[in-house]
């Protein structure tokens, strides 16, 4: 199965990125695929709990375990994670991933790579064939949050609510344009073809400045970079 790959460009400093990515109480408020996290105290290496709504009134919990390193020889960090769930009703069993942190003189490229290995057997290898991009999408929608909150100061639960805005605000132009065409008295197929394109456009149309959107990351890592993991992970 491919990995998921994710990667932006943040203009602000490394600490700034660091701080609001390693501390749990920050990294819940920007990263979607997660409604709880709860380190487990004394805990080393670092372990801490899960949980997240992946259904209206299902929630699945989990586990994770990780570990960073902050003073790299040439300035960059690390972050490695090795992550499961217990739960029958999870779709990923384990997996592991890592956050890479690389300064540059435009910003900080902030990276992440992960796989997982879902349960279920067949079942869940054929449910992931849609669950996996999308998670691959929240992930760079969650990133792209994260970019907004230290570039604009606009906070992830502002992002979020600009995000629903500007949803309703096409699909409200998408049915203008539906009942526009039908009350001028266009035909059944003419109503369906301005429709048509009228959701294209809704689609199409680049997201406003403080809108999260998963299409400005990177999900493919570049050929001339290396995208393998810290050797923190071989200690987990």
């Amino acid at each position: 199965m491919p990995n998921i790959y994710v990667e932006t460009m943040i203009t602000t400093s490394v600490d700034e990125v660091w701080r609001t990515t390693q501390d749990p109480a920050e990294h819940r408020r920007w990263d979607a695929r997660f409604g709880h996290i709860d380190p487990i105290p004394g805990s080393s290496p670092a372990r801490f709990r899960y949980a997240t709504t992946v259904a209206p009134g299902l929630t699945v919990s989990g586990w994770g375990v990780h570990a960073g390193e902050r003073d790299r020889p040439d300035g960059s960090r690390s972050s490695a994670l090795r992550f499961g769930s217990d739960d029958p009703r999870s779709l990923i069993a384990a997996g592991a991933g890592y956050w890479r942190y690389l300064p540059t003189p435009s910003g900080v490229r902030f990276l992440t790579g992960y796989n997982y290995t879902p349960r279920w057997g067949r079942l869940g290898r054929a449910f992931d064939l849609a669950f996996r991009p999308l998670f691959g999408w929240t992930t760079a929608w969650s990133f792209d949050r994260l970019r907004i909150w230290l570039e604009h100061g606009i906070s992830p639960e502002q992002a979020r609510r600009n995000a629903a805005h500007e949803a309703l605000a096409r699909l409200l132009g998408l049915a203008g344009v539906g009942a526009g065409a039908a009350a001028l008295g266009g035909t059944a197929p003419v109503v369906a073809l301005l429709t048509a394109m009228a959701a294209v456009a809704a689609v199409a149309l680049p997201p406003r400045p403080h809108t999260p959107a998963a299409r400005r990351c990177r999900r493919r890592p570049p050929k001339h970079r290396s995208a393998q993991p810290p050797e923190e992970l071989d200690t987990l």
